[in-house]
C-alpha cells in the first residue's frame, strides 16, 4: 500500500515522540471534518490545518485529510511544541477560584454540554441525568477529596456522544486542574492516585480517542488555550484569561464547553 507523505510544520511532544519511535509512519484510525486521528504505534495522534490549535499529539500538516490509510509523517529537525507548566508557586486552588470570578461567560456565546452549568443552567439531553454527578466532582474538588472526586468521575465516563463525550471533558478539564494546583503539595499522591483509577477505567468505558485524551488531561497536559488559561489564572490577568476561555470553547463541538466546566468544577469555583 502506497502512504501519503505529509511534511508537518507543527508537531506536539507526545506525536514526536510516537514518529520518532515509528519511523515516521502511521495509520489513519478517524476522519473527522476538522482534522484526522492516526494510530502512530501504540500512540494516538492528530492531523490538524495550519494554524489549528496545538496539543501534545497535534500534528499540524497543509492538508489535514490524507486519503491513504497510510501516512509517512517527516518530522524532519522541527522542535516538539510542549505545554509550559504556569507558575503556580504559592497559590492555592481557592486562589485561583477566586480569579475565576473575573471570567465573564456570555460574551464567550452559548454554551454547550457542561459549559451550561458556568452560567447556571439545567443541563440538556443527552447530559441530564449527569447533574448530581456533576455536582458531586465539584463538591469533591472544592473540599480536596480526591477519593469522591474519583467516585463522581466514574460516573460520567462516556456520557454523551462523539468520540469524545462530554462528560470525559468535564472530567478532563478538573483532573488538569487539580493535578496543577495539587503538584507540589502533600496531597500530590492522593490527586495523582484518583486520576490514575479514572484513567483505567475510561479504557473500558469510553473511546480510545477520548481515553487517551482524558488520559493527557489527567495528566496535566493537553490543548494550548486550556494551559494559557491557567497561566493567565496565576498571573491574574483577567484580559488573558478572558481571551484563552474564548480560544477554549472553540474546540470541538461542545468539548471546549465542557473542559471550561471541567475547570472550574476544578477549582472548586463552580458553585450550584
Amino acid at each position: 500500500m502506497s502512504a501519503s507523505s505529509l511534511q508537518p510544520v507543527a508537531l506536539g511532544v507526545t506525536a514526536h515522540a510516537a514518529l520518532v519511535r515509528c519511523g515516521g509512519e502511521a495509520r489513519v484510525l478517524a476522519r473527522l471534518p476538522r482534522g484526522t486521528y492516526l494510530r502512530v504505534g501504540a500512540e494516538i495522534a492528530w492531523l490538524g490545518g495550519l494554524g489549528a490549535t496545538l496539543h501534545p499529539r497535534a500534528i499540524l500538516v497543509p492538508a489535514p485529510h490524507p486519503e491513504p490509510d497510510l501516512v509517512r509523517v517527516e518530522a524532519g529537525a522541527l522542535v516538539p511544541w510542549r505545554p509550559a507548566a504556569p507558575a503556580l508557586q504559592g497559590l492555592t486552588a481557592a486562589d485561583l477560584a477566586k480569579r475565576w470570578q473575573a471570567l465573564a461567560v456570555a460574551p464567550l456565546g452559548t454554551p454547550g454540554g457542561f459549559g451550561v452549568l458556568l452560567s447556571g443552567q439545567p443541563l440538556a439531553f443527552p447530559l441530564g441525568g449527569a447533574g448530581a454527578a456533576a455536582e458531586s466532582l465539584a463538591r469533591a474538588c472544592a473540599r480536596d477529596d480526591a477519593v469522591s472526586a474519583a467516585d463522581a468521575a466514574l460516573a460520567l465516563l462516556g456520557v454523551g456522544g462523539g468520540l469524545t463525550p462530554s462528560g470525559d471533558d468535564y472530567v478532563g478539564g478538573a483532573l488538569f486542574a487539580r493535578a496543577l494546583v495539587s503538584a507540589a503539595r502533600p496531597d500530590a499522591a492522593a490527586w495523582r492516585s484518583a486520576a490514575d483509577r479514572v484513567v483505567a477505567a475510561a479504557a473500558a468505558c469510553t473511546h480510545p480517542i477520548s481515553a487517551a485524551l482524558l488520559a493527557d488531561l489527567a495528566a496535566g497536559h493537553s490543548w494550548a488555550p486550556l494551559h494559557e488559561l491557567v497561566t493567565a489564572l496565576a498571573a491574574g490577568e483577567s484580559g488573558d484569561v478572558q481571551a484563552s476561555a474564548r480560544r477554549l470553547v472553540a474546540l470541538g463541538h461542545t468539548s471546549g464547553w465542557d473542559m471550561l466546566a471541567g475547570v472550574a468544577a476544578g477549582l472548586g469555583a463552580l458553585v450550584f
